[in-house]
């Protein structure tokens, strides 16, 4: 490199915005880098999940309960030994196993269902607003079921049952880290910047709930909820129960900041000059550290899947016909999924998915976001 271009390059960094540095630091992490690609696929399956699925997640069908899963084949060869790009399934056969008498499942390999992209299916809506017909993959023949991950005991495709589930689990998440998000700033805004009594009383108040432990209350709370409440307000409601305990630590960390700041020349600066206290606060103080909570926040969005995960798989949480990644996996609990249905822990491999990607996205932020990693 010429030291002309060392120091355009250098000049760069002189004149870039923390947001720039943050995502010039941030690429430099690969693990990073697959966490976000991995969560941003996850989220667009979220917004809508009806495209991606194949099957009507509800749909029952007692013929085919505890169907292994059909592979998915790419090339169809035709008699003449041509070939074309053309996925397809072969349909299975119930037939007894001719040594034990046991019900298996067979290929029939003269019967093949084909597979459209961007056909059209089951109408679904995204987010709850626009109605759809087009799915990524869809059977050319809809009486025809296809399960790319097998059925559960009733029928129904588990495939098509997980990516529904993503909204719900994945939302909870993103839900409950907003509404801690949202405590959390607060009280530990007004404790810091204001000090004295509010901060002691605001103090004492957060030790006390970093003292409750978390998974009994939270299944205390969830088993206190009422059982005949709809499936919307008890979402609504375990989402509230996980921010209960969730915004203390933010808080506590907000606080650490606003006492550092309040005292800092910009803060003067904009006080002599007739800033109000929420300009100051909202305007000056919380962009300084922005990134942090940006971190934070992206870290904590796992471990409110997984308690909603723990809490519907104990059946304390959300409740069927609700579906989520907690609830699917309760369907796993039996020892007969453990031995004969393996593909019903399918829900748990993206729920470790998930959680790995957060981990790793906020684990990128965090170093990105840190002024001495730079």
């Amino acid at each position: 490199m010429t030291d002309v271009a060392l120091a355009v390059d250098r000049t760069k960094f002189v004149v870039a915005s923390q947001w720039h540095l943050m995502w010039w630091a941030f690429r430099r992490h690969r693990l990073a880098m697959v966490g976000l690609a991995v969560t941003s696929f996850l989220y667009l399956v979220a917004v809508a999940p009806g495209f991606f699925a194949i099957n009507e997640p509800a749909k029952q069908d007692a013929r085919s309960a505890f169907q292994p899963p059909q592979s998915l084949h790419f090339i169809d060869t035709a008699p003449d030994g041509s070939w074309a790009f053309r996925p397809y399934v072969y349909q299975m056969v119930l037939k007894r196993d001719p040594v034990s008498l046991a019900p298996v499942y067979v290929e029939d390999a003269g019967r093949k269902t084909y597979l459209n992209f961007f056909g059209q299916g089951y109408e679904y809506k995204i987010l709850g607003v626009i109605s759809s017909t087009t799915h990524l993959f869809a059977p050319t023949d809809s009486t025809r079921p296809v399960f790319l991950l097998g059925a559960d005991r009733l029928g129904r495709c588990v495939f098509s049952r997980m990516v529904e589930g993503t909204q719900i689990s994945l939302s909870v998440g993103l839900i409950g880290v907003f509404l801690s998000l949202t405590l959390g700033i607060i009280l530990g805004g007004i404790s810091g910047y204001y000090g004295g009594k509010a901060d002691f009383v605001i103090q004492r108040v957060i030790e006390f709930v970093l003292a409750l432990p978390s998974i009994p209350i939270w299944l205390a709370l969830s088993a206190a909820l009422p059982q005949d409440w709809p499936a919307t307000l008890n979402y609504f409601m375990i989402t509230v129960i996980l921010s209960l305990t969730g915004w203390a630590q933010l808080a506590r960390v907000v606080r650490g900041r606003f006492l550092s700041l309040r005292t800092e020349e910009f803060v003067t600066a904009a006080r002599l000059d007739g800033a109000s206290e929420s300009r100051i606060i909202f305007r000056h103080m919380l962009p300084s550290f922005a990134s942090h909570i940006i971190a934070s926040i992206t870290l904590a969005i796992p471990a409110m899947i997984l308690a909603e995960t723990s809490l519907s798989f104990l059946g304390l949480g959300l409740q069927p016909p609700t579906i989520s990644w907690g609830v699917l996996l309760r369907e796993a609990q039996n020892i007969r999924s453990i031995a004969t249905a393996p593909w019903l822990f399918a829900p748990g491999v993206a729920v470790v998915l998930a959680v790995v990607a957060l981990n790793f996205l906020g684990d990128g932020l965090r170093d990105a976001a840190d002024p001495y990693n730079k």
